[in-house]
């Protein structure tokens, strides 16, 4: 979803959670329903990414010379 990219996470996560009431109501229409599911589909998987990134982000730290490394394997060494 091309705008999912420019939106940050949590407003993705407020979009997500009002398909999901919406949608768990049942009141919804079914082609709106699909519309929705669809647009939650996306939305999930843009938040997916963008939490797995920001652990990638998380676990790696920079040593001594510049270079990264990942967090667990430096922990291991202690």
């Amino acid at each position: 979803m091309s705008t999912a990219k420019k939106m940050k996470f949590e407003e993705a996560m407020q979009q997500l959670e009002e398909i999901v009431t919406n949608l768990e109501r049942g009141d919804v229409p079914l082609e709106e329903a699909l519309d929705q599911f669809q647009k939650g589909v996306s939305l999930s998987k843009f938040c997916k990414e963008t939490l797995q990134n920001a652990e990638q982000t998380l676990t790696k730290i920079v040593d001594e010379n510049g270079k990264e490394k990942l967090f667990e394997e430096n922990s291991e060494k202690e």
